[in-house]
Protein backbone atom coordinates (compact mmCIF):
# COMPACT_ATOMS: atom_id res chain seq x y z
CA UNK A 1 0.00 0.00 0.00
CA UNK A 2 1.62 3.32 -0.99
CA UNK A 3 1.31 5.92 1.31
CA UNK A 4 1.72 9.61 1.11
CA UNK A 5 1.43 12.91 3.49
CA UNK A 6 -1.43 14.94 3.23
CA UNK A 7 -1.95 18.53 4.10
CA UNK A 8 -5.01 20.89 3.94
CA UNK A 9 -4.68 24.08 5.13
CA UNK A 10 -7.69 27.14 4.81
CA UNK A 11 -6.63 30.92 4.83
CA UNK A 12 -8.86 33.44 6.44
CA UNK A 13 -9.10 36.76 7.82
CA UNK A 14 -8.19 36.49 11.66
CA UNK A 15 -10.21 33.88 13.13
CA UNK A 16 -11.55 34.67 17.22
CA UNK A 17 -8.87 34.11 19.77
CA UNK A 18 -11.32 32.79 22.31
CA UNK A 19 -12.25 30.33 19.66
CA UNK A 20 -9.36 29.60 17.54
CA UNK A 21 -7.55 26.50 19.31
CA UNK A 22 -10.99 24.54 19.67
CA UNK A 23 -11.69 25.25 15.90
CA UNK A 24 -8.08 23.64 14.88
CA UNK A 25 -8.45 20.80 17.09
CA UNK A 26 -11.86 20.22 16.26
CA UNK A 27 -10.96 20.52 12.48
CA UNK A 28 -8.28 18.14 12.88
CA UNK A 29 -10.56 15.57 14.91
CA UNK A 30 -12.35 15.87 11.96
CA UNK A 31 -10.49 15.25 9.49
CA UNK A 32 -8.79 12.06 11.16
CA UNK A 33 -12.18 10.81 12.17
CA UNK A 34 -13.40 11.36 8.13
CA UNK A 35 -10.22 9.14 7.30
CA UNK A 36 -10.83 6.43 9.75
CA UNK A 37 -14.18 5.94 8.81
CA UNK A 38 -13.17 5.33 4.97
CA UNK A 39 -10.59 3.21 6.14
CA UNK A 40 -7.76 4.68 5.33
CA UNK A 41 -4.86 3.95 7.42
CA UNK A 42 -2.40 6.89 8.45
CA UNK A 43 0.34 7.82 11.20
CA UNK A 44 0.16 10.63 13.00
CA UNK A 45 -2.53 13.91 12.50
CA UNK A 46 -1.37 17.10 13.48
CA UNK A 47 -2.98 20.40 13.88
CA UNK A 48 -1.67 23.80 13.49
CA UNK A 49 -3.57 27.30 13.83
CA UNK A 50 -2.68 30.63 13.66
CA UNK A 51 -4.99 33.63 13.57
CA UNK A 52 -4.84 33.63 9.90
CA UNK A 53 -5.20 29.21 9.51
CA UNK A 54 -6.09 26.41 10.29
CA UNK A 55 -4.03 23.60 9.22
CA UNK A 56 -3.79 19.79 9.51
CA UNK A 57 -0.93 17.74 8.36
CA UNK A 58 -1.58 13.85 8.38
CA UNK A 59 1.83 11.21 8.09
CA UNK A 60 1.89 8.21 5.84
CA UNK A 61 -1.85 8.14 4.36
CA UNK A 62 -2.77 5.81 2.39
CA UNK A 63 -3.23 6.89 -0.95
CA UNK A 64 -6.58 3.98 -1.49
CA UNK A 65 -8.67 2.10 0.42
CA UNK A 66 -7.80 -1.58 0.80
CA UNK A 67 -9.97 -3.97 -1.85
CA UNK A 68 -12.97 -5.44 0.67
CA UNK A 69 -14.14 -9.04 0.16
CA UNK A 70 -17.90 -8.63 -0.16
CA UNK A 71 -20.40 -11.33 0.56
CA UNK A 72 -24.12 -10.93 -0.70
CA UNK A 73 -26.13 -13.32 1.41
CA UNK A 74 -29.55 -14.25 -1.00
CA UNK A 75 -32.91 -16.50 -0.63
CA UNK A 76 -32.51 -19.71 1.93
CA UNK A 77 -31.61 -23.16 0.29
CA UNK A 78 -35.37 -24.71 0.58
CA UNK A 79 -36.91 -21.84 -1.34
CA UNK A 80 -33.69 -21.28 -3.81
CA UNK A 81 -34.54 -25.00 -5.68
CA UNK A 82 -37.47 -26.87 -6.00
CA UNK A 83 -38.25 -30.19 -5.62
CA UNK A 84 -36.69 -31.26 -8.85
CA UNK A 85 -33.90 -28.98 -8.01
CA UNK A 86 -34.66 -26.26 -9.99
CA UNK A 87 -33.89 -23.05 -9.14
CA UNK A 88 -36.89 -20.64 -8.24
CA UNK A 89 -37.63 -17.25 -9.40
CA UNK A 90 -35.95 -16.21 -6.23
CA UNK A 91 -32.90 -18.11 -7.03
CA UNK A 92 -33.07 -16.70 -10.49
CA UNK A 93 -33.30 -12.62 -9.68
CA UNK A 94 -30.66 -12.80 -6.25
CA UNK A 95 -27.97 -14.28 -9.43
CA UNK A 96 -29.30 -11.63 -11.87
CA UNK A 97 -28.47 -9.08 -9.36
CA UNK A 98 -25.25 -10.28 -8.92
CA UNK A 99 -24.10 -10.71 -12.67
CA UNK A 100 -23.76 -14.43 -12.36
CA UNK A 101 -25.89 -17.73 -13.23
CA UNK A 102 -27.27 -19.66 -10.59
CA UNK A 103 -24.62 -22.60 -11.35
CA UNK A 104 -21.93 -19.63 -10.40
CA UNK A 105 -23.72 -19.42 -6.68
CA UNK A 106 -22.20 -20.53 -3.69
CA UNK A 107 -23.89 -21.83 -0.33
CA UNK A 108 -23.05 -20.57 3.04
CA UNK A 109 -23.72 -22.72 5.92
CA UNK A 110 -24.22 -21.76 9.58
CA UNK A 111 -25.54 -23.04 12.60
CA UNK A 112 -28.76 -21.32 11.58
CA UNK A 113 -29.72 -22.15 8.20
CA UNK A 114 -28.27 -22.75 4.68
CA UNK A 115 -28.54 -19.73 1.80
CA UNK A 116 -27.38 -19.40 -1.86
CA UNK A 117 -24.48 -16.72 -1.67
CA UNK A 118 -22.25 -14.60 -3.97
CA UNK A 119 -18.93 -13.40 -3.30
CA UNK A 120 -17.31 -10.34 -4.87
CA UNK A 121 -14.16 -8.13 -4.30
CA UNK A 122 -14.89 -4.15 -3.69
CA UNK A 123 -12.02 -2.29 -5.47
CA UNK A 124 -11.10 0.54 -2.48
CA UNK A 125 -11.40 4.36 -3.70
CA UNK A 126 -8.56 6.76 -4.73
CA UNK A 127 -7.61 8.91 -1.31
CA UNK A 128 -7.96 11.92 -3.90
CA UNK A 129 -11.39 11.13 -4.70
CA UNK A 130 -12.74 10.61 -1.07
CA UNK A 131 -11.22 13.99 0.56
CA UNK A 132 -13.65 16.55 -0.77
CA UNK A 133 -16.60 14.73 1.57
CA UNK A 134 -14.25 14.12 4.17
CA UNK A 135 -13.38 17.92 4.27
CA UNK A 136 -16.98 19.28 3.59
CA UNK A 137 -17.77 16.81 6.20
CA UNK A 138 -15.41 17.76 8.85
CA UNK A 139 -16.10 21.65 8.38
CA UNK A 140 -19.79 21.43 8.79
CA UNK A 141 -18.93 19.65 12.02
CA UNK A 142 -16.80 22.62 13.13
CA UNK A 143 -18.35 23.91 16.71
CA UNK A 144 -19.24 27.68 15.56
CA UNK A 145 -22.08 29.08 16.73
CA UNK A 146 -22.55 32.07 14.20
CA UNK A 147 -21.70 31.90 10.68
CA UNK A 148 -21.52 34.62 8.20
CA UNK A 149 -21.24 34.98 4.92
CA UNK A 150 -19.09 37.49 3.06
CA UNK A 151 -19.28 39.23 -0.13
CA UNK A 152 -21.74 37.55 -2.66
CA UNK A 153 -20.90 34.39 -1.63
CA UNK A 154 -23.23 31.37 -0.66
CA UNK A 155 -20.90 29.74 1.72
CA UNK A 156 -20.42 30.59 5.40
CA UNK A 157 -17.98 30.18 8.00
CA UNK A 158 -16.88 31.78 10.92
CA UNK A 159 -14.80 34.63 9.13
CA UNK A 160 -14.24 35.30 5.27
CA UNK A 161 -12.06 32.68 3.44
CA UNK A 162 -9.44 33.86 1.03
CA UNK A 163 -7.20 30.72 0.09
CA UNK A 164 -7.26 26.96 0.51
CA UNK A 165 -4.16 24.70 0.12
CA UNK A 166 -4.64 20.21 0.03
CA UNK A 167 -1.35 18.32 -0.87
CA UNK A 168 -1.37 14.50 -1.38
CA UNK A 169 2.39 14.11 -1.32
CA UNK A 170 3.54 16.68 -4.48
CA UNK A 171 -0.20 16.43 -5.78
CA UNK A 172 -2.35 18.97 -5.38
CA UNK A 173 -6.02 18.08 -4.75
CA UNK A 174 -8.38 20.64 -6.15
CA UNK A 175 -10.94 20.55 -3.82
CA UNK A 176 -13.21 22.83 -3.32
CA UNK A 177 -12.74 24.79 0.24
CA UNK A 178 -15.93 27.49 1.62
CA UNK A 179 -15.85 29.08 -2.28
CA UNK A 180 -12.23 28.68 -3.21
CA UNK A 181 -10.41 26.15 -5.16
CA UNK A 182 -7.65 24.51 -3.37
CA UNK A 183 -3.88 24.74 -4.37
CA UNK A 184 -0.68 24.36 -3.35
CA UNK A 185 -0.34 28.58 -2.28
CA UNK A 186 -0.16 29.57 1.14
CA UNK A 187 0.80 32.77 2.59
CA UNK A 188 3.10 34.43 5.42
CA UNK A 189 2.56 36.94 7.63
CA UNK A 190 0.33 40.09 6.58
CA UNK A 191 3.21 42.81 6.59
CA UNK A 192 6.33 41.16 7.46
CA UNK A 193 6.21 38.38 4.26
CA UNK A 194 2.50 38.51 2.39
CA UNK A 195 3.69 37.08 -1.19
CA UNK A 196 2.90 34.01 -2.05
CA UNK A 197 4.77 31.02 -1.05
CA UNK A 198 4.46 27.55 -3.03
CA UNK A 199 4.71 24.36 -1.51
CA UNK A 200 5.99 21.41 -3.01
CA UNK A 201 5.58 18.51 -0.15
CA UNK A 202 2.99 18.56 2.98
CA UNK A 203 6.00 18.03 4.98
CA UNK A 204 7.83 21.02 4.45
CA UNK A 205 4.81 23.66 5.66
CA UNK A 206 5.62 24.31 9.05
CA UNK A 207 9.44 25.05 8.12
CA UNK A 208 8.76 26.94 5.62
CA UNK A 209 6.01 28.94 6.87
CA UNK A 210 9.05 30.00 9.48
CA UNK A 211 11.81 30.91 7.33
CA UNK A 212 10.25 32.21 4.40
CA UNK A 213 7.04 33.61 5.85
CA UNK A 214 7.95 34.31 9.63
CA UNK A 215 4.78 32.62 10.63
CA UNK A 216 4.89 30.22 13.31
CA UNK A 217 2.41 27.56 12.38
CA UNK A 218 3.15 25.79 15.28
CA UNK A 219 0.68 26.87 18.44
CA UNK A 220 2.67 25.67 21.47
CA UNK A 221 5.70 26.30 19.63
CA UNK A 222 4.17 29.88 19.46
CA UNK A 223 3.00 30.03 23.28
CA UNK A 224 6.66 28.74 24.66
CA UNK A 225 8.26 31.50 22.39
CA UNK A 226 5.64 34.09 23.76
CA UNK A 227 5.89 32.97 27.66
CA UNK A 228 10.01 33.45 27.04
CA UNK A 229 10.23 36.59 25.38
CA UNK A 230 7.73 38.10 27.62
CA UNK A 231 9.96 36.62 31.09
CA UNK A 232 12.95 38.07 29.24
CA UNK A 233 11.95 41.58 28.41
CA UNK A 234 10.01 41.56 32.18
CA UNK A 235 13.81 40.72 33.48
CA UNK A 236 15.52 43.62 31.57
CA UNK A 237 13.27 46.09 33.34
CA UNK A 238 13.51 44.45 36.92
CA UNK A 239 9.95 43.28 36.81
CA UNK A 240 7.88 39.91 36.77
CA UNK A 241 5.47 39.35 34.08
CA UNK A 242 2.26 38.92 34.99
CA UNK A 243 -0.83 36.99 33.22
CA UNK A 244 1.64 33.87 31.74
CA UNK A 245 1.39 31.64 35.32
CA UNK A 246 1.44 28.42 34.08
CA UNK A 247 -1.55 27.18 36.31
CA UNK A 248 -3.95 29.84 34.72
CA UNK A 249 -2.86 30.57 30.89
CA UNK A 250 -6.21 32.27 29.58
CA UNK A 251 -4.36 35.44 28.75
CA UNK A 252 -1.65 33.71 26.94
CA UNK A 253 -3.60 31.17 24.98
CA UNK A 254 -5.55 34.37 23.88
CA UNK A 255 -2.30 36.28 22.93
CA UNK A 256 -1.06 33.73 21.21
CA UNK A 257 -3.93 33.10 19.26
CA UNK A 258 -3.65 37.28 18.23
CA UNK A 259 -0.33 36.68 16.94
CA UNK A 260 1.63 34.80 14.03
CA UNK A 261 5.18 36.22 14.63
CA UNK A 262 5.53 37.35 18.16
CA UNK A 263 8.27 39.99 19.51
CA UNK A 264 7.92 41.38 22.52
CA UNK A 265 8.12 45.66 22.94
CA UNK A 266 8.56 47.57 26.09
CA UNK A 267 6.07 50.42 26.52
CA UNK A 268 5.93 52.70 29.19
CA UNK A 269 3.87 55.78 30.49
CA UNK A 270 4.58 58.71 32.53
CA UNK A 271 3.74 58.30 36.92
CA UNK A 272 1.26 60.80 36.75
CA UNK A 273 -1.49 59.08 35.16
CA UNK A 274 -1.18 56.53 38.04
CA UNK A 275 -2.95 59.48 40.10
CA UNK A 276 -5.89 60.27 40.95
CA UNK A 277 -7.56 63.97 40.37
Amino acid sequence: MNKKDLLIEIGTEELPPKSLWRLATAFADEIQSGLDKKDLGHNKCACYATPRRMAVLVADLDTAQKNQSIQRRGPAINAAFDDAGNPSKAAEGFARSCGVEVSELDTLENDKGAWLSYQTMSEGKATKDLLQEIIDTSINKLPIPKRMRWGDKDVEFVRPVHWSLVLLGDEIIPCKILGTTAGNITYGHRFHNPDPIELTSPSEYVEVLKTKGQVIADFDERKIKIRNIVKDAAKDQNGVAAGIDENDEKLLDEVTSLVEWPVAIIGSYDRKFLELP
